[in-house]
């Protein structure tokens, strides 16, 4: 059986030189984390995770260090206030492999309280973080520390991926009442619920749906949820409020091929109305990341549309999705993967959607460039995109020559740079 302790108690058993491994936000023990907050006698702490979704004063001690795959608002925070963080370049399945390698000494998750039999739900995240956490369980010199608050939805796995964890496994159990991370309902732009009715238009009867957070995927859903097809899979690295909703408005059957009668996803993340919605909810199965974003896997399901962002593509069709001006903005995360299993199976769609330009300092920038800038950190390389949308139209690329592809991408530009686009593209690829 473990030992229940307070979040101070279980902060307490860390050492001044040590390692810890945490999940992706959703899967955050908060209460651990903040209790590591209070000590400031650390030598060398590492902490390696992603995506963090509240504010820890540990990251702030010195000695600390956090290795992120994947940064939000809170680690673009830290770095440029000068905070020890690093990030580090992998897609969501390879997290696993990173994580093995780092080999955290100490191993961390949130989960839902033990039900009757003394199984905790992994709740919110499956992730990558599962086989660590397995590790952890059964190593005598690892601690594995889970946070369990009845806030958290219980939530199920699929066949022998149970996506829980019983007490007599767990070294530390923290009780708490602390609230997952919540996501308000993005508002849309005028832009993005353009966008939105280009992609709806590509979803037709018993297409299978991956999506993911914001304006464009949860008009998406609204406008799936009010329209007449439906017959919907949902295989979707990230479950949302939307997709929540889809499965409100009677849309969803997930007759898809592959996991039938579920709908598979590896972490949730959105309102409290989601979560009390996934709470004992059997419609929705958890699985470890490498499954789910499998390209092989995703392609097996019947008429996949994968709906993904970018902040800019070149006249060549490469995407950046995950750096700004060079610097780092969130991570790779599923997008790689769910891009490149379109081109697996001719009905599958992949589409990419972002607004045509943006407005610094008071001056309007084309998201699509003539040809990006040497030294572009690339997210997603030019032969994997299919369908390509902004405000101003839909840009077919698969199958298309180079100078095809340019012309297309050209005329969904902004009005104000698409003369010089359309001109670029007449001379495509450059000398």
């Amino acid at each position: 059986m473990p030992q229940v302790m307070t979040p101070e108690e279980a902060a307490a058993l860390v050492r001044p030189v040590d390692v810890v491994g945490i999940p992706l936000g959703p899967g955050h023990p908060g209460a651990f984390l903040h209790a590591l907050g209070g000590r400031t006698d650390w030598e060398d702490l590492l902490v390696t995770g992603a995506l963090l979704t509240d504010f820890y004063e540990v990251f702030g001690r010195p000695n600390v260090r956090f290795l992120s795959g994947f940064y939000g608002p809170l680690e673009r925070l830290m770095r440029d206030q000068g905070g020890a963080i690093e990030f580090v370049p992998a897609d969501f399945r390879r997290f696993a492999p990173a994580l093995e390698r780092i080999h955290p000494r100490v191993m961390a998750t949130a989960a839902s309280p033990p039900d009757v039999d003394g199984w905790c739900s992994l709740s919110l995240h499956a992730g990558a973080t599962i086989g660590a956490i397995g590790m952890a369980a059964d190593d005598p010199e690892r601690t594995l520390v889970v946070e369990v608050s009845p806030r958290y939805p219980r939530t199920f796995g699929i066949g022998e991926h149970h996506h829980r964890i019983h007490v007599d496994r767990i070294d530390v159990l923290i009780e708490t009442e602390r609230e997952p991370f919540v996501i308000a309902e993005a508002v849309p732009t005028p832009e993005e619920r353009t966008i939105a009715a280009s992609v709806a238009s590509f979803i037709t009867e018993g297409s299978t749906i991956q999506t993911g957070i914001g304006g464009i995927p949860s008009t998406v859903a609204a406008l799936l949820a009010e329209g007449s097809a439906g017959d919907f899979g949902i295989h979707s690295e990230m479950f949302t409020t939307g997709l929540m909703k889809l499965h409100q408005a009677g849309k969803v059957a997930n007759q898809k091929g592959i996991y039938d009668g579920l709908s598979v996803t590896t972490f949730a993340a959105g309102t409290r109305e989601l979560y009390d919605w996934l709470d004992g909810n059997e419609e929705v199965g958890f699985l470890p990341v490498h499954l789910v974003n499998s390209p092989e896997l995703i392609s097996k399901n019947r008429k996949m549309m994968s709906i993904n962002g970018a902040l800019a593509v070149d006249l060549a069709g490469q995407a950046v999705a995950d750096t700004l001006a060079g610097s780092q903005f969130s991570g790779i995360g599923g997008h790689e993967d769910f891009v490149a299993a379109s081109g697996l199976e001719l009905e599958d769609r992949s589409l990419i959607c972002l607004r045509s330009s943006t407005v610094v300092d008071g001056k309007r920038l084309s998201r699509i460039s003539g040809r990006f800038p040497a030294g572009t950190i690339i997210t997603t390389p030019r032969h994997q995109l299919d369908v390509v949308i902004t405000e101003f139209g839909v840009a077919e690329l698969r199958g298309r020559t180079v100078r095809e592809r340019a012309r297309a991408l050209a005329a969904i530009s902004h009005p104000e740079f698409r003369d010089q686009l359309l001109a670029d593209a007449e001379v495509w690829p450059p000398a």
